[in-house]
């Protein structure tokens, strides 16, 4: 029985990067295009991709998740399998053939994915961190990120994507998938081109900062036994992140007061960071030359200050109460 297939596509202001998006999907599938409050002709560009256009309203608080949600609406009912892909991205071809062929084999599939590669790794290290980042080995997986085939009726049973959170909801969904017996698996093929376009240190340390609130945040909303993940992340996140600062107190009160046992405290929480570069370093350097590898430990160890950002952003944000904004790190563009 041949499956039917919707895209949904989420973008606002991607520019050149949105052409060449709607064009990698082709006509093979039913597409919808969910625009963000775009004011670089994107609604057009889709338009004339024959593509269903949902606008959404920019009235309410945006989310990737929000936009996902609006878009599978959107698709009709007879959609068995869904691609979701954001803007920045062109799919590779014969991914949906071999996605939907992947869930017609087994039913107890909910999500399939594959190796998701950067346009221009060259472009800068830290387009170069994220094509390492998206390298997830073939076979059984615990989560999966932006671009993913998933099957309607599990997405439904699931009840969508969480339309608040700013940060890490496909992380949420993939757990409330497992809870409900689903399973997810990373596929041996191409799925799609991503342009990070992260050319600058602030664009990835405020991404970095994004990633600590959805470790807060998915800590808060799962724990325990096989969900606990992200839980321990964060325990990481504030032990390398905060401790230091702690280092460097006690060592100024030892030696302000003349006390050798707080100076020597200190001094011990200050070489963690140290410590850990080691440490991931030797690891990386088991897969990798050595610059390779102590230019991804270092870019883990300097990303704790600022996901323990994201961290404070997050409890701030839930103590008071007040509805976080976006995170945003890219230039929109085009």
């Amino acid at each position: 029985m041949t499956r039917a297939i919707g895209v949904v596509i989420i973008g606002r202001n991607e520019g050149e990067r949105l052409r060449r998006c709607l064009e990698s999907v082709g006509s093979a599938a039913e597409v919808v295009y969910v625009d963000s409050g775009s004011s670089d002709g994107s609604v057009a560009a889709a338009m004339r991709s024959c593509a269903q256009i949902v606008e959404l309203d920019m009235g309410q608080p945006f989310t990737a998740a929000r936009a996902r949600n609006a878009g599978r609406e959107a698709l009709p009912s007879s959609c068995d399998y869904i691609q979701f892909v954001d803007g920045d991205c062109m799919l590779q071809p014969g991914w949906l053939e071999h996605a939907a062929a992947a869930l017609d084999a087994d039913e107890g599939l909910a999500v399939v994915f594959g190796r998701r590669r950067e346009v221009v790794p060259e472009a800068s290290v830290y387009n170069w961190l994220c094509d390492i980042e998206w390298a997830v080995p073939p076979g059984p997986a615990r989560y999966f990120g932006g671009d993913a085939m998933i099957r309607a009726a599990a997405l439904d049973q699931a009840g969508g994507y969480p339309a608040e959170m700013i940060a890490g909801e496909e992380p949420d969904l993939a757990m409330r998938l497992r809870k409900l017996g689903w399973r997810l698996e990373c596929l041996p093929y191409e799925m799609t081109l991503h342009d990070a376009a992260i050319l600058h240190f602030g664009q990835w340390w405020r991404r970095a900062e994004r990633s600590g609130h959805a470790y807060a945040e998915l800590a808060a909303r799962h724990s325990g036994g096989a969900y606990g993940d992200y839980r321990r992340r964060l325990l990481g996140v504030l032990a390398l992140g905060l401790l230091p600062a702690v280092g460097l107190i006690l060592l100024a009160a030892g030696l302000m007061i003349a006390r050798l046992g707080l100076g020597v405290a200190g001094i011990a929480l200050l070489a963690l960071p140290l410590l850990q570069l080691a440490r991931l370093t030797a690891k990386e350097r088991r897969i990798r030359p050595l610059r390779g590898a102590v230019t991804i430990a270092m870019f883990r160890v300097i990303a704790k200050p600022a996901q323990v950002l994201g961290v404070a952003r997050y409890w701030l944000g839930r103590l008071s109460g007040k509805r976080p904004a976006l995170i945003e790190y890219k230039r929109l563009d085009g």
